[in-house]
Formats: structure tokens, sequence, C-alpha cells
């Protein structure tokens, strides 16, 4: 692959152009089917129009909308034009999204109704649920895109911003590329056409990223506006989905429902690559047990320094439950900054690593040294070389002079078969500094107790990390990019500690 392709041209158009090339269900009752050769021509249009309003090559462009084929035709389309693609983050507050706007620089904006009065105000914008704002303005036409140049940059993308603004990310059209060519396992163009779902939002590098995989390799790609449990199990089950990418929270919604999952036909299913959020092992057990037969891997990646980080072992062992694979050969990684043998924060140096944060210098120069990005995430390799997450170095917290990663503790109360999910967050306490507390998803007719389930974390894990208090809830929060939401659930402690509302545990 010529990495300085443009980004924004990754058909191949020695594939059969008619196939399928997205399956629009904003409609569930009225799918919407487009050809690769339709896409193709629709980013082409796209590209031409904004060359014709003179903006110039750099330019910023925005999308904000629901996830839905336009939206992807429209980010092909202005890369093809030599111009920097913005999804932006949708289910952030108004205020933030203006600021991002402004931050970015943003010249125009590809909006659905729903945004429409939100950016209207501040930026120009074109509405694709009016016909004459993008349907008609809008004319299809060839166009591969313009040359760019190895530093060019093709996107930005914005952290979830959870402890403060959201911060940019530049990312190249080389860098891109790049990490396409290395991680092309699951996705394949060779043989029948397979079959992708995808419903985690596309101004979230997950999603946005498995979408350019299956469009390389000439695939059919189903696209839900957003992720629903019944929706996401129907569209499974009716489009008879080959592959899937998704992020593990999304996962342990959907197998709340024994009922539901037994009404569907998951037999097409062949592989599920979970990522972007910790996995624990009783989540992955429940996986399997669900779709039996389905490969399922765990991969790790950031915005910053891309996805491709680990892979297959070179000499066919197979990758331990957890594990985040191998160390690919075609990057760089390190860890650093720990007394434990094996253990640190993990660096990564290679070609799809961002140039630096967006008019944020000091914010870069604290994780970016000579293409090294320092990831803050805390990782362990073992004896085989093999890697896996331990926790991240902003969550690791300190109970009574012993370092506490909530992911661990996590992985200690998901063990439990009566527990389906939990998080586990500091409460601040004047004798220990800060003590953990878990809120948990029990399974559906559980009995076990708070103070059940503290012994069984006494039971399998180091004492400090046991969780001082324990709330059992329906469901955890999620933030904008399916993630949970942590600092919802620090604000929940602290409500919950004032008023005594926690489950009794004895202390």
């Amino acid at each position: 692959m010529n990495t300085l392709k443009n980004l924004g041209d990754l058909i191949d158009r020695h594939l059969p152009l008619e196939r399928t090339a997205i399956v629009d269900l904003r409609d569930p009752l009225q799918p919407k089917e487009y050809s690769h050769r339709e896409i193709d021509e629709l980013a082409g249009g796209v590209a031409h129009f904004l060359l014709a309003q003179g903006f110039d090559r750099g330019t910023t462009i925005a999308i904000a909308a629901l996830n839905r084929a336009e939206y992807i035709a429209v980010y092909f389309g202005i890369m093809r034009a030599g111009m920097v693609a913005v999804p932006l983050n949708i289910k952030v507050p108004r205020e933030t999204l203006h600021y991002l706007v402004k931050d970015a620089g943003i010249r125009l904006a590809f909006v659905d109704e729903e945004r429409y009065e939100a950016l209207n105000a501040v930026v120009p914008t074109i509405n694709f649920d009016r016909r004459e704002e993008f349907a008609q303005t809008v004319q299809p036409q060839a166009w591969a895109g313009v040359q760019p140049q190895p530093d060019e940059l093709a996107m930005i993308l914005y952290t979830s911003g959870s402890t403060g603004r959201p911060k940019g990310v530049p990312l190249t059209h080389a860098g891109q590329r790049w990490a396409l060519e290395v991680t092309q396992l699951g996705v394949e163009a060779d043989g029948p056409q397979q079959r992708y779902l995808v419903a985690q939002p596309l101004f979230h590098m997950n999603g946005l990223f498995f979408v350019k995989r299956v469009f390389a390799a000439n695939g059919l790609l189903v696209v839900l506006p957003f992720f629903n449990t019944e929706r996401y199990l129907d569209a499974l089950s009716t489009w008879r989905i080959n592959v899937v990418t998704a992020v593990p929270t999304m996962f342990a919604r959907l197998l709340r429902d024994h009922r539901l999952l037994e009404a569907h036909d998951f037999s097409a299913l062949k592989r599920v690559m979970l990522g972007s959020a910790p996995m624990t092992h009783g989540l992955l057990t429940r996986i399997k047990t669900a779709f039996p037969g389905v490969v399922i891997t765990h991969g790790y990646g950031t915005t910053e320094a891309g996805p491709a980080v680990f892979g297959p072992h070179p000499a066919g062992i197979p990758t331990p439950p957890l594990s985040l694979g191998y160390p690919l050969a075609q990057g760089e990684i390190e860890l650093t900054g720990s007394d434990a043998p094996g253990q640190g924060v993990l660096r990564m140096r290679n070609p799809a690593v961002t140039p630096g944060y967006h008019q944020l210098p000091q914010k870069s120069a604290a994780v970016l040294n000579d293409g090294w990005y320092d990831s803050g995430d805390i990782m362990r390799r073992d004896e085989q070389g093999f890697y896996y997450f331990v926790g991240r170095a902003d969550d690791m917290f300190v109970c009574s002079g012993e370092n506490i990663y909530p992911a661990e503790v996590e992985k200690t109360l998901e063990s439990h078969p009566q527990v389906r999910h939990a998080c586990v967050v500091p409460l601040p306490d004047e004798e220990r500094s800060q003590v953990p507390v878990a809120f948990v998803v029990p399974e559906p007719d559980s009995t076990l107790s708070a103070e059940a389930l503290k012994q069984h974390a006494l039971a399998h894990a180091p004492a400090y990390q046991h969780p001082r208090r324990i709330a059992f809830v329906a469901e955890l929060p999620w933030a904008g990019t399916n993630k949970i939401d942590r600092q919802a659930l620090l604000r929940q402690a602290v409500e919950l500690e004032a008023r005594s509302g926690w489950l009794p545990v004895s202390r």
C-alpha cells in the first residue's frame, strides 16, 4: 500500500464496485443500501464541492451527526479535497461543542437535523436532512483525491476530555495508512464479501478506524446510528454479520437478557474484536459462552498513537486470555517508570503517532518526545512477551500507602459468578487517603450481598484492594464513547457517602 496515497481514497477499483458498501439502518424498517461506486462518487462530489467553495488546502471541516452513510462519504470526501476532517463528539454539552468548533478553526460543518440549531449559529452548516442543503448541493462524481505530502494532516480527533477540555489529536494521511497496512487481520479483501457492523460513534477512533479497514477490503458495512441492545442484536442476526469491532462495555450490555439473545441467530458471526476499554476474565467468559465458536480478540490502541501496537505472536504461540497480544515488529514499544520487573508505563513510537496536540505545546511536550508517545497506561509483560493492561496511571490511587489500579479490582469482582459488571473508583478518606468503592451490576435474580462480595475480593486478591463500599446498580453510566463514565460514578460515590447510602459491609 502506498502510504502517500490520500486516506480518503481507500477504495480498490479493481474489486467489484457494484457490491453493496453500506446498509444504513437509521430507519430499521427501510434500510438504505449504497454500492461502493455510489459511496466513491458521493465522496468525490463532496471533495469537488469543497474545492469549488474556494477553501484552502488544510482547511478544517467538521462532521456532527449520528452514524449514517453520508457521514462516511463526507469524511472521505473532506480528505480527498486535501482538507482536514474533524468528526465532532456530539454527546458533549453545547458549550463544549462550540469550543471544539473554535479550537479547530472549523470553516464548515456537515450536520444532521438534531445538531443543526446548536451549530448553525456559530459556523456555516450543510444539513444532511434538508434535501436542498446536501442532496442537491453535493453532486456525485469521480474524484480520486489530491496527493498528500508525507506529514500532511488528514483529520483531527478530539479526546473525551473527562478531566478537562477535550484535546485535539491531529493524525496524518501517511500514519493512518501505515496503521491500516499493518492491522489487516480480521478484515480481508480476498474471497466472498464479508459483512461488518458498526454502532459505536464515528467521532471515536474505535469505530472510525474500523470503517476505513472495511472500505479498504471492499466489505459490506451495516451502519447503526447509535448503539442500542435490541437493534444491535437484530442487525447481527438479520444481516448475517461476520465480523464486528466494539467496546467491551457494549457486549456487557448485550449479555444482560439471555432470552433476547436466544431469539436471534448468530451463526454467521465469526470474529468479535474488542478494544478501547479494559476487559475482565468474567466478561470474556460470558461472551464466549453466549457466542460459541466465535473468535474473540481483545486489542489495544490510542487516538494519539493509533491501533497498530500488538498482534499475534510471530512464533504462532496462542495469545493468552486477556492479553493484548505481542508487539508488532513494525513499531517500537517500551515500558518505563516502574521498579517492578516487566511492568511500567507503555511508550510507543511508530508512523501513526500524532505530531502533537492541536495548539497545546505544553501538553504535547509532556507525553511526546522524539516520536515516542507516553500512553499513561500501565502494562505488564509476561515471560513469552505478551502484554496485559494493568490500569491507567491517572486512575491509580493510594490507599494506606498501597497503589491501587481500579481495573485490577474490577477483574476480581467480575470473577464472582453473580457479578455481571463492576466499576471501581476512589473515595476520599481521612485516615487512608482514598479507599476503593465499587458500583456493581449483578446477574439477574442474583442473591449476592455486599458482604459476600467483599469476602470474595478478600479471598482472591490482596486485602488492601477490596472495596470498602459497594453499591448494586441496574447499569453503569456511559460516557460519549461507549465507555464507563467514571467521573459520574465519582460524583455518585461522594453523594452516597454524604447520605450513608452504601450497602452494609463490615469495615
